[in-house]
C-alpha cells in the first residue's frame, strides 16, 4: 500500500523537480551524501510500520549540525517538506518519506559525546541506539531506563520522536521523564535548546513538548539523557494463569498493594507459544496468560516485595508462581517478552501490532472485547502488552497476499483503539501516531483541541513542511471520518456496552 499526502503537497514540486532539487542541493553542499536513484532509494520507503510505503524524492545522509541546518534552509526557501527519520524502527508510519519531499536520515549522528558520572547524564547524537547509551555506561554503575524491545537498534533520537517507553516505564517513566536537554534545529535552521543542564528550567515546559511531537516541531541533533544507578537487585516472578482475566485482575491488585515492579509484563496463549517456541524462555505453553513480574531495589526489600506479590498472585488466582532461579533465567524471561514481536511474525505471514492505552481497572474488560473483535472481523489477535501502565500491544494476524485481509485488519485495528479511547485510553502509549493512527486522533479530541494543536504547529512551522500529513489531522479529515469524531469530550460508542 502506497500512501500519499494528499491535503497540501501534492504538485507542490510541479514546478521544481527532482533534478534540479538534487542538482542545487549537491551545490550547495558538495560532500552531502544524496541518494536520489530508485535502487538506492528503495530501502527508505518505510519504517517498521511496513505496511505502508512511498518512495521519496531524495535521501540526505548528514553528518554535521551545519549541513542540517543547510539542509533546512534549502527546504524552506523552496516549500519543499522534509521528513525526518533515525534507525526506521517505528511502528506507526512516522518516517513515512513523501514522493515530493527530501527525507533526512539522522542516522549518522551516531556519537556519545560524554558521560557525566557526577551529574548521572549523557549527551548523545541523535542517531546513537537507545542500547549504546547503557553500555557506555556500565563501567559506571550507570544506565539508560527506558527500554523499547528494539533497544538495540533503535535511536535515541527517534524515541524523542515518539516518546518511547518500554518495559520497565512502569516504574522509571517513559523518554520525556527520562531526557533533560534537546538541541533542535527549527526549519528555518535556527538552532534552539530545549531543557538545560540543571534539573529544572524557568518558562513553559517546551522539553515536554518537544518530546513525542514526532519531528512536525523540529529537528532534534543532540540529546541529554538521564542516567540511573542499577539496583542492587532485581528478581523476576512468572506467574501463569488459566484464564486471561485473571491475569489482568492480577495487575491491579499488585499495584492496589502499593508494590511498583520495575516491569510487569502480560502475554495471552497464543504470544506465550510463539515466544517459547522462538526463544525457549521456560514459558508454560498451555497457560492462557502469563505475567513477568520484575522488582528491584535493595535485596532485602525485594526479597519482601516478591513475598508479597507471589501471596497476591496465588490468591487471585495463579496457577503456579516461578521465581527466576538465576540472573541468566531472569535475562530468559525478558527475553521472551522481548521477542515477542519477531516470534509472533513466525506463525503468520504479516501482523499489524496495534499500541494503544487503558486504565488498568478496564484490563479484563477490554480484553474481552478484543476478543469479540476478533471474533466478528475473523482474524486472530496475540496480546502482549505493558499491564502494568495498561499500554496494550494487540498483534493482528493476517496475510496481506489474500485479497482485503489488509483492509479487514486495519478496520479490526481501528476499532480497537475506538475501544481503548471509549474506556477513558489513548489511542497510542509509546508508538506515536505517525500515518497509522491519525483517523482515530478524531476520536480521541475534539475540533477545538485539534485546532489548538495545528496552532502550535504553525508556531514553530508556519509552512507546514516538517513531516506533513502525520500525527495531526485536518477538520476536513475529521469532517470525513464522520461520527467517531469526538465533540466536546462526547464519545458515542453505543456498541461498547456488548463489552
Amino acid at each position: 500500500m502506497s500512501y500519499q499526502y494528499d491535503e497540501k503537497f501534492d504538485g507542490a514540486l510541479a514546478s521544481y523537480d527532482k533534478t534540479r532539487a538534487v542538482a542545487e542541493l549537491h551545490s550547495l553542499l558538495p560532500d552531502l551524501d544524496i541518494l536520489h536513484e530508485l535502487e538506492d532509494l528503495r530501502p527508505y520507503e518505510c519504517d517498521g510500520l511496513s505496511a505502508y510505503r512511498t518512495t521519496p524524492m531524495m535521501v540526505v545522509l548528514p553528518e554535521r549540525v551545519e549541513q542540517v541546518q543547510a539542509i533546512l534552509r534549502f527546504a524552506h526557501a523552496r516549500s519543499i517538506p522534509i521528513v525526518a527519520r533515525g534507525a526506521g524502527t517505528g511502528l506507526s508510519g512516522g518516517a513515512l518519506p513523501l514522493e515530493k519531499g527530501i527525507l533526512l536520515v539522522m542516522a549518522r549522528f551516531n556519537r556519545i559525546l560524554d558521560v557525566d558520572v557526577e551529574a548521572c547524564t549523557a549527551c548523545v547524537q541523535p542517531g546513537v541506539r537507545n542500547l549504546a547509551i547503557s553500555q557506555a555506561a556500565a563501567p559506571f554503575g550507570l544506565y539508560y531506563a527506558p527500554d523499547p524491545s528494539s533497544q538495540i537498534a533503535c535511536s535515541i533520537g527517534g524515541n524523542v520522536a515518539e516518546n518511547a517507553g518500554g518495559v520497565h516505564c512502569l516504574k522509571y517513566g517513559l523518554t520525556v521523564h527520562n531526557i533533560q536537554k534537546l538541541e533542535v534545529l527549527t526549519i528555518e535552521g535556527e538552532q534552539l535548546t530545549f531543557g538545560s543542564d540543571a534539573l529544572d528550567s524557568p518558562g513553559f515546559d517546551l522539553l515536554a513538548l518537544m518530546t513525542g511531537s514526532e519531528g512536525m516541531l523540529g529537528i532534534v541533533v543532540e540529546v541529554t539523557v538521564k542516567l540511573l544507578v542499577k539496583p542492587r537487585s532485581a528478581k523476576v516472578l512468572l506467574a501463569s494463569f488459566d484464564d486471561i482475566g485473571k491475569a489482568g485482575a492480577a495487575v491491579a491488585e499488585i499495584i492496589g498493594a502499593g508494590v511498583i515492579p520495575g516491569g510487569l509484563e502480560m502475554m495471552d496463549n497464543l504470544a506465550i507459544r510463539a515466544a517459547e517456541d522462538f526463544i525457549h524462555a521456560g514459558y508454560p505453553v498451555d497457560a492462557q496468560a502469563i505475567l513477568l513480574c520484575e522488582l528491584d531495589g535493595a535485596e532485602s526489600d525485594v526479597d519482601e516485595d516478591c513475598a508479597m506479590v507471589d501471596a497476591l498472585l496465588r490468591k487471585v488466582g495463579a496457577t503456579d508462581v516461578r521465581l527466576a532461579g538465576s540472573e541468566a533465567e531472569r535475562q530468559r524471561f525478558w527475553a521472551g517478552r522481548k521477542n515477542a514481536f519477531p516470534a509472533v511474525g513466525r506463525i503468520s505471514p504479516d501482523y499489524y501490532c496495534m499500541d494503544g492505552t487503558i486504565p488498568r481497572r478496564e484490563l479484563p474488560r477490554v480484553l474481552k472485547g478484543i476478543e469479540d473483535l476478533s471474533v466478528e472481523h475473523g482474524l486472530r489477535v496475540a496480546n502482549v502488552f505493558h499491564a502494568g501502565d495498561g499500554n496494550m500491544h494487540p498483534l493482528i494476524l493476517f496475510d496481506a497476499n489474500t485479497p482485503g485481509e489488509m483492509d479487514l485488519a486495519e478496520a479490526l485495528g481501528a476499532r480497537i483503539l475506538e475501544l481503548c479511547v471509549a474506556v477513558g485510553g489513548s489511542i497510542t502509549g509509546e508508538h506515536g501516531v505517525g500515518r497509522e493512527k491519525i483517523n482515530q486522533m478524531c476520536a480521541q479530541f475534539s475540533s477545538d483541541e485539534l485546532s489548538l494543536f495545528h496552532a502550535v504547529k504553525a508556531a514553530f512551522d508556519p509552512g507546514g513542511l516538517l513531516n506533513p500529513g502525520k500525527n495531526i489531522p485536518t477538520l476536513h479529515r475529521c469532517a470525513e471520518f464522520g461520527s467517531m469524531h469526538v465533540h466536546h469530550g462526547a464519545v458515542p460508542f453505543p456498541e461498547l456496552e456488548r463489552f
